[in-house]
């Protein structure tokens, strides 16, 4: 529209400058109040005092000035904390007798591997049903609460340690209320003959929150694998931040596969953040089948030369499940190669988000990485989104990354129904084809075999 109307002079009008300055803050959302009010109650009575207070305080501060993360936030674009997250929980109280006992069967996607289990109740440890009997030479384990509220200084001043990614909002809430979790410490070439099973289980029956917290230290040439766990009832929306640092070794080898098996309403944010020494191996793994909302981030660094990295994942989801990895893998070193593969099958109104990035710094040359997300849908209403990216700074690499989301290929499906296979069935296998490929790269056969279990069980009741 003209600003001269026909008939009417113009006038000129004296611009006035505003000098004044206003502070525009967002209107803080029911669940930032709530965590806001959660924390002044229980900051005192968290284990550790001084610095471990101090580190608290900080963390909280962190999260204050951001907010919930939501979709203006790159990061967070597909995922709207904001919105998603109405409520913030209270702390989960301790476990009594009652829910100590279903702890028995907790963990039962992985129950049948020969597997050291620390178990963990409401976010609390339980001894009694851990295994901390005969531990191998060169293999601590302690509580991260024991760790906090005794002030080990050597433990303490690595919890946090591993930089990456510590802008999160998700990561300053788990630092401001870290309670129990997991300290491992392997020491060098010490190779375990046992995976460690860490399982997490929600016992109660009330929605409730849990912020958990585990380290593993691994020592010059040591080897080991981590299972971790989680799981809850479905009738409950609880809660749960948890976030493992796992501090890898030069020429170490370490094993990691995250199990989410989270009950139907529950919400659930994941941090992994990983350091690569030199000549290192680091495998992770991490299957979703479980929770309304999850959010699995992971922060890897290669700070050492000639390691090799292998990030993969498998997500089976129905209803209307909404699953997101998000992860960023740092070449800081040349000489590293790393290779990162997802795969998800998506029944009914499920989404499922991958954002992955790879960046190669300035001194990385001669890196070698390659992505891939690929996505089946079951259902027109399913969505599958996806964002690789690359930030490359050296000259001298080979990166790569692809992504593809569609049906079931019709014409593999007839040749299946051509040799007799029912319809139902011939989906069945081209859907456990597709998985098994990602499942490949979990180097425990029989765990392996577990998680392909799980998956045919999930396409039964979908038959």
């Amino acid at each position: 529209m003209s600003s001269r109307l026909k008939g009417m002079r113009p006038t000129r009008t004296k611009r006035r400058e505003n000098t004044m300055t206003v502070n525009v803050r967002p209107i803080r959302t029911a669940a930032e109040t709530a965590l806001t009010d959660s924390f002044a109650a229980v900051k005192a009575k968290l284990p550790g005092k001084g610095d471990i207070a101090k580190q608290r305080e900080a963390a909280f501060g962190r999260f204050e000035a951001q907010g919930l993360p939501h979709r203006h936030l790159e990061e967070w674009k597909y995922t709207d904390l904001r919105a998603l997250m109405r409520e913030a929980r209270p702390l989960a109280p301790a476990p009594g007798a009652a829910e100590k006992v279903r702890a028995k069967d907790a963990g039962k996607l992985a129950a049948d591997i020969d597997a050291r289990r620390l178990v963990f109740v409401n976010g609390a440890f339980v001894a009694e049903h851990s295994d901390l009997a005969a531990l191998e030479s060169g293999l601590t384990i302690t509580s991260t609460a024991k760790v906090l509220a005794d002030g080990d200084r050597d433990v303490v001043a690595r919890l946090g340690a591993i930089s990456t990614g510590t802008g999160d909002a998700a990561v300053a809430l788990n630092t401001a209320f870290m309670g129990d979790g997991a300290i491992i410490r392997v020491a060098p070439g010490v190779a375990l003959q046992r995976p460690i099973h860490i399982v997490f289980l929600y016992a109660g029956d009330r929605p409730a929150s849990m912020f958990t917290r585990s380290l593993a230290v691994i020592g010059h040439g040591a080897r080991a694998m981590f299972v971790e766990s989680h799981e809850g009832p479905s009738g409950c929306d609880y809660q749960v931040n948890t976030m493992f640092e796992i501090a890898v070794g030069d020429e170490a080898h370490v094993d990691h596969v995250k199990i989410t098996g989270e009950g139907a309403s529950a919400f659930h944010i994941s941090t992994l953040m990983a350091d690569i020494g030199a000549r290192a191996r680091f495998n992770e793994f991490a299957f979703t089948m479980g929770g309304a909302v999850v959010r699995n981030q992971m922060f890897v660094r290669c700070n050492g030369a000639d390691s090799i990295l292998k990030l993969s994942g498998a997500s089976i989801l129905r209803d209307k499940q909404h699953a997101d990895t998000t992860l960023v893998v740092d070449h800081a070193i040349g000489g590293c190669e790393s290779r990162e593969m997802f795969k998800s099958v998506l029944d009914d109104e499920s989404r499922v988000i991958f954002q992955g990035k790879i960046v190669v710094r300035p001194d990385a040359q001669k890196s070698d990485a390659r992505m891939a997300t690929h996505a089946l849908l079951l259902s027109d209403m399913a969505e599958a989104d996806a964002k690789p990216e690359l930030e490359i700074f050296a000259d001298n690499v080979q990166c790569g990354h692809g992504a593809t989301s569609g049906a079931i290929d019709e014409n593999l499906k007839f040749y299946l129904m051509a040799r007799g296979i029912p319809e139902k069935e011939a989906e069945a296998l081209l859907i456990e084809s597709f998985i098994g490929e990602a499942m490949e790269s979990i180097e425990h056969a029989g765990l392996r075999e577990l998680l392909m279990d799980a998956v045919r069980e999930w396409l039964k009741a979908r038959q």
